[in-house]
């Protein structure tokens, strides 16, 4: 499961955690502006917008679980089992298949009002990426600097929702998840008041007591409203460090810890969480068992080039001692 969020503090800011019981081997991947994309809708593009972002490179191809292009949009993909839906190619849509997705509308979109007229177009396909790759169950949140989008297929069709809030984490679908906010309008980041009885002298004793009543478990509704307090209450600051930080936060405020969460005979955890400057191309990401910032920056490479650009996670534990 996972959790994604989109800020803007000066520089727009876009990242996740991705959650689950193994690692991928995901690798921080520029897809420069030369690569050659064959969709699978029939279109072949070797010049096209850069990309920065968590993939999976398979035989060659980045399967990005998060990205970013250099004109500043951002797209990640989240679990949606149960209700993800892809069909058979359509006679007069755009089919584009679920593991492409991400590439095909970034390589050719700057942002969201031009992501939608394409989704709106859209039928998202069961064509597989390998054959005994089964297709991963998803829905996914695009944003840019001034707008948030949660795109869903299910057997109802394709539906875009406006995302207010800049979260998405996983089921169920995000109406539902939106209109769960409701519950929670007497969570407060001050100090609460006393509306229990007129007749009852009740006074807070602890700091933080406005929060009672938030979730504190790892379920996907319960993630989506902690993370939408912590972000929309966060205080960011001013430098670019001091955001980065935050924002690396509030997604910490849902982190999954080894053996919190069991799935079968393994326990989920948070593989990774990611942020990135998508005015400057800066991918910030930390790991699991090693949570020092790292980043890879898309402008220090020759983004006019036609091969992937790989980057390791460098996931080894990094202790500082101090005597």
């Amino acid at each position: 499961m996972c959790t994604a969020i989109s800020v803007t503090a000066g520089d727009h800011y876009f990242g996740r955690n991705l959650d689950y019981e193994h690692t991928f081997g995901e690798q921080v991947t520029i897809t420069p502006r030369n690569y050659p994309f064959e969709f699978s809708d029939g279109t072949n593009s070797s010049e096209h917008y850069a990309i920065i972002g968590m993939a999976l490179p398979m035989n060659g191809y980045p399967l990005y679980f998060d990205a970013v292009n250099e004109k500043g949009l951002g797209m990640s993909g989240l679990n949606f089992p149960g209700n993800a839906y892809y069909s058979a190619p359509e006679e007069g849509k755009i089919n584009v298949s679920s593991y492409e997705l991400i590439p095909w509308l970034l390589a050719q979109c700057k942002c969201v009002e031009e992501a939608v007229e394409l989704l709106e177009r859209c039928n998202i396909t069961n064509k597989r990426f390998k054959e005994k790759l089964e297709p991963t169950p998803l829905h996914w949140f695009v944003a840019d600097k001034y707008r948030s989008i949660t795109v869903e297929q299910t057997a109802n069709g394709l539906k875009i929702y406006d995302n207010p809030v800049g979260v998405l984490t996983n089921n169920p679908t995000f109406d539902i998840l939106l209109f769960n906010l409701n519950n929670y309008t007497l969570v407060t980041a001050s100090e609460p008041t006393n509306l229990f009885s007129k007749k009852l002298h009740l006074r807070t004793y602890s700091r933080g007591m406005g929060g009672i009543g938030l979730p504190g478990d790892l379920s996907s509704m319960s993630r989506f409203v902690k993370a939408t307090f912590t972000k929309l209450n966060s205080v960011f600051g001013t430098t670019e460090q001091e955001i980065v930080h935050q924002f690396f936060h509030c997604l910490y405020s849902v982190y999954q810890q080894k053996g919190s969460v069991q799935v079968g005979e393994g326990f989920e955890m948070t593989n990774y969480s990611s942020c990135c400057n998508t005015d400057k191309g800066i991918y910030y990401f930390t790991t699991y068992y090693n949570n020092a910032i790292r980043s890879v920056s898309m402008y220090n490479e020759n983004l006019n080039s036609s091969a992937l650009i790989i980057y390791d996670l460098r996931n080894e534990a990094e202790f500082i001692k101090l005597n």
